[in-house]
C-alpha cells in the first residue's frame, strides 16, 4: 500500500500546542496550571466542603445581581471561561477570591480645568464624561483602578482638547469638541474594558475683565447697528415726504384736503386747543 508522498510528517509534539504556561495575557491562565500543589490544596479544600457540608455552601455559593459579573482567581491565577453571572456561582473556600464588577453606566463630573487657548486666552472649562464596563476580567486584570484612571485620564484629554482650539470655537462648537473627547478616551481605555458612551462639555468660564471687554464689544456692535437702522429709516422716511411733497405741488386742492385732514386729527383728541383756520390764499396774499 502507497502512501502519497506529498501528506505533511508530523513529529511528536509538534502538535498545535495551547496557551504557554509563561504567557501572561488572561487567556493563558486557567484553572489547569496551578500545579501540583495546587491539585493537593484543592482535593483538601473539597474534603472540607464535604466533611462541613451543607453548611459549607454558604461559603462556596456565591450570588451576582444581573448588572454585575465576578471575576474569580484561583490561586492567584485567572479562571478560565471570563467573568461569572449573572447568578449563582461556585468557589472554593480557602484558594478562590473573587472581585465583582458593576456593568452599569457611570457618570462622573470632570473637575474645572484651567487652559490655555490657541489665542492665548485663559479659561476654565469643566465636562461631565458617562461611561460603562463592557469588559468586566479586562477591568479588573489590566488596570489597578479602573474608575480613578478613567477620571484622571478624561481631565488630562479635556486639557489637550481644548488647547488646540481658540475662543470663539470653544463657545461655539461644543458639540465635535465633546465627540473629539469621547473618540479619544474611548480608544484610551478600550484596554481597560471600558467604554466611553457620552462625553458633554457642562460650562466655560471667562475671565471677568474678559467678559467686560467682550459685553463692551457686543454693546458697541448693537449700537452701530441700531445708527445705521435708523439712518436707513430716515433717508426713506424723507424720499416719501418728498414723493408726496411732489404729488401736492400738482394739485392745489390736495393741500387743502391735507389741511381739513389735519384739523380732524386734532379735534379728535378732546384736547383744549383752538384753532382758527385761515384760508391759504389770505396767507399768499400776506406773502407777495
Amino acid at each position: 500500500m502507497s502512501y502519497n508522498h506529498g501528506a505533511t510528517k508530523i513529529e511528536p509534539g509538534s502538535a498545535r500546542q495551547g496557551p504557554s504556561q509563561h504567557d501572561n495575557s488572561p487567556a493563558g491562565e486557567n484553572d489547569g496550571d496551578i500545579g501540583c500543589c495546587g491539585y493537593i490544596l484543592m482535593g483538601l479544600s473539597l474534603i472540607l466542603v464535604v466533611l462541613f457540608f451543607p453548611f459549607s455552601l454558604c461559603v462556596c455559593i456565591k450570588i451576582v445581581q444581573e448588572y454585575e459579573r465576578a471575576v474569580i482567581y484561583r490561586l492567584g491565577r485567572l479562571l478560565s471561561g471570563g467573568a461569572k453571572g449573572p447568578g449563582m456561582f461556585f468557589i472554593l473556600p480557602c484558594m478562590d477570591s473573587y472581585s465583582k464588577v458593576d456593568l452599569r453606566t457611570v457618570s462622573f463630573d470632570v473637575p474645572p480645568q484651567e487652559v490655555l487657548t490657541r489665542d492665548s486666552v485663559t479659561v476654565a472649562v469643566d465636562a461631565v464624561v458617562y461611561y460603562r464596563v463592557n469588559d468586566a476580567t479586562a477591568s479588573v486584570n489590566n488596570v489597578e483602578n479602573a474608575a480613578r484612571s478613567t477620571q484622571l485620564l478624561a481631565a488630562t484629554t479635556l486639557r489637550n482638547v481644548l488647547g488646540t482650539k481658540n475662543l470663539a470655537e470653544i463657545l461655539s462648537d461644543r458639540e465635535h469638541i465633546s465627540h473629539t473627547m469621547q473618540e479619544s478616551l474611548d480608544d484610551a481605555t478600550d484596554p481597560w474594558g471600558i467604554k466611553v458612551e457620552r462625553v458633554e462639555v457642562k460650562d466655560v468660564r471667562l475671565p471677568l475683565q474678559l467678559q467686560r471687554a467682550m459685553a463692551a464689544e457686543a454693546e458697541a456692535s448693537r449700537e452701530a447697528r441700531a445708527k445705521v437702522i435708523a439712518a436707513e429709516g430716515e433717508q426713506k422716511a424723507s424720499r416719501a415726504l418728498k414723493d408726496a411733497a411732489d404729488i401736492i405741488m400738482e394739485s392745489p386742492a390736495a393741500l387743502q384736503l391735507r389741511y381739513l385732514q389735519t384739523l380732524n386729527s386734532i379735534s379728535a383728541e378732546k384736547n383744549s386747543t383752538i384753532i382758527f383756520p385761515l384760508p391759504i390764499e389770505l396767507m399768499k396774499a400776506f406773502s407777495k
